[in-house]
């Protein structure tokens, strides 16, 4: 009995908290985030999986001039402080709710593992973009440098517990039937 509610539970977290990802992204990806890459003409930092060096940083906080700067601050940080927990819950409910009926629970840890650390880099990537508008033009190079690596790792786990998450779907969407129903 408890574990159908727990079941349940799971599934409304993941619907819900993807429901709500969804919309925040596609607000930062079509207004904020754009704003802020039509204001400069560079590609954000919360857009360069890749990372950015320096010269790139003082480039994209440059072409924001100041105004540009107060709306990275006062539109999409906010945004971007909802967004990463919640994708982590959608994330973590997902594979918790597949693997529910998966006889090795490691696969299910290292999905919320991966889904908590991607947003645990993205807080912290968050960090680094407020601390180098605030310190502009006096920003240092290890500064952009451990922004850089927070958004490659969140790149990399984000990418990570995604591919997880798809092929826990795989996995539960294979179990027979009499599996699945419980």
């Amino acid at each position: 009995m408890i574990h159908t509610h727990l079941s349940r539970y799971t599934g409304f977290a993941a619907v819900g908290c993807g429901l709500i990802a969804a919309v925040i992204y596609a607000l930062m990806i079509s207004v904020t985030l754009a704003h802020i890459e039509a204001v400069s003409g560079q590609v954000p930092f919360d857009m360069r999986p890749l990372g950015y060096r320096p010269e790139d940083a003082a480039t994209l906080l440059e072409s924001l001039g100041a105004e540009g700067r107060a709306y990275y601050l006062s539109r999409q940080i906010p945004l971007d402080t909802l967004y990463p927990a919640l994708l982590a819950l959608t994330l973590s409910s997902t594979v918790c709710w597949f693997g529910r009926h998966m006889p090795n629970s490691i696969f299910v840890r290292l999905g919320v593992a991966l889904a908590v650390g991607s947003a645990l880099f993205d807080y912290v990537e968050n960090l680094g973009i407020v601390a180098m508008i605030y310190g502009w033009p006096d920003v240092s190079g290890s500064l952009v440098y451990a922004a850089s690596t927070a958004t490659i790792a969140k790149s990399v786990m984000t990418t990570l517990a995604v591919i997880l998450v798809l092929a826990a779907g795989l996995i539960w969407a294979r179990l027979p039937k009499a599996d699945v129903a419980a």
